[in-house]
């Protein structure tokens, strides 16, 4: 068999590597190819390593790029018209991959087409449903809420639970929180650095004065990215002693701190598993945010205020993305009947994911799929044939 894999950003290349190791180790035959990153090439050298250039964030920016990524989707359709592989998985990255389902389901109706970590289309237009249910063969959702929506839509849908679990059982350290130290998650681009961190170091400026006790540290997901924090430090006037910046792994720091700032995305689950307490921070540019504020339907940002429906934890969005209401936030988690209860709110949140196992099961169900006997369902809104119920 042959099938295409299709991931965007960092982590889904790390997601699709993990998929792909599985799938391997049970068809070791199966050939692989597609576009991802540097862990999906090292497994499969068919896939080509794209991530820098398609890690794009914001609907404007995004825009900006539109010729590129309509060349790349092209190509990529061309592609797979001719090989007609046996299926396309698609990981996360919903605005190039929906329209590759789209043009593959049309152009190539042999291919079975996946998607592993839904597209998040119940925070955004849920009318997109019944269309992914028309295109795709099976949706692999990652939260739980997700599997009603889109299987009373008919898609088949399997709850494989969240790969983040797996990864940070793999990396958590215990009992190794430092008092009073405060990590500083800005994001792991240009572009989110230097939209959030110059914010962040005007609540170390204000700490210093008032809790001189606080230590900060972040972490640089590249030696660019290092030296761009500490020139910014330089900027701000900042001594460089009173911020770590720190090449590495932010998991350590996840482990270590005891309370945080975190940049809105996969970081906020992270920092959750590693019961982390933290504020969300989240900053983009304005265009964006004003066509956000149109169609967005949901009352959080934050995964962890999704999975319960509450604040968890607070949300600091664009204009209230300030040093004062950071310092205050931090101020609160920092005393202990505040933290413990914010600590007790996330666990019952990230208990909802599952226990381990997502990329294993998502394997298992995309291998069943080329089954002969894999069958689409019926929409709920729709009869059974012969009258069935569902």
């Amino acid at each position: 068999m042959k099938f295409y894999v299709i991931a965007g950003e960092a982590s889904g290349d790390k997601q699709g590597a993990l998929l792909i190791r599985e799938l391997l180790r049970r068809r070791p035959e199966l050939e692989i190819v597609g576009l991802g990153g540097p862990l999906m090439h090292e497994l499969a050298p068919g896939v080509q390593d794209w991530v820098e250039q398609a890690a794009v964030i914001g609907i404007v920016e995004v825009l900006r790029h539109a010729r590129f990524f309509l060349r790349r989707l092209d190509e990529m359709t061309q592609r797979i018209v001719a090989d007609e592989p046996d299926a396309l998985i698609l990981i996360d990255y919903p605005g190039f991959n929906q329209r590759l389902a789209e043009r593959v389901h049309r152009l190539s109706p042999r291919t079975k087409i996946a998607y592993f970590i839904a597209p998040m289309v119940w925070a955004w237009h849920r009318s997109r449903v019944p269309k992914l249910a028309r295109i795709l063969d099976l949706m692999l959702c990652t939260f739980p809420f997700e599997k009603p929506i889109f299987e009373d839509a008919g898609l088949r849908t399997e709850f494989v639970g969240h790969p983040l679990v797996d990864d940070i059982l793999a990396h958590r350290r215990l009992g190794v929180r430092e008092k009073n130290l405060i990590g500083l998650f800005p994001g792991s681009r240009r572009r989110e650095i230097e939209r959030h961190f110059p914010v962040f170091l005007e609540v170390v400026k204000a700490a210093q004065t008032l809790h001189p006790e606080w230590r900060f540290e972040t972490s640089a997901s590249s030696p660019k990215m290092e030296a761009l924090m500490k020139s910014m430090l330089a900027d701000a006037g900042v001594n460089p002693a009173l911020v770590n910046v720190k090449l590495g792994s932010y998991h350590d720091l996840m482990d270590r701190a005891e309370a945080a700032l975190v940049t809105s995305g996969t970081a906020t689950l992270e920092a959750a598993l590693h019961e982390l307490p933290f504020a969300l921070v989240y900053k983009v540019a304005w265009g964006t945010y004003m066509i956000g504020r149109l169609i967005l339907t949901i009352r959080f940002i934050g995964i962890v205020n999704i999975l319960v429906d509450r604040p968890v934890v607070r949300e600091f969005i664009q204009h209230e993305f300030n040093a004062p209401a950071c310092l205050a936030e931090l101020e609160r988690l920092m005393q202990p009947e505040a933290r413990a209860a914010v600590l007790r709110e996330m666990q019952a949140s990230v208990a909802t994911l599952g226990y381990g196992g997502a990329a294993a099961k998502a394997a298992e169900a995309v291998l069943a799929m080329m089954s002969p006997d894999f069958r689409p369902i019926t929409p709920r809104w729709l009869p059974e044939p012969n009258g069935a119920s569902d």
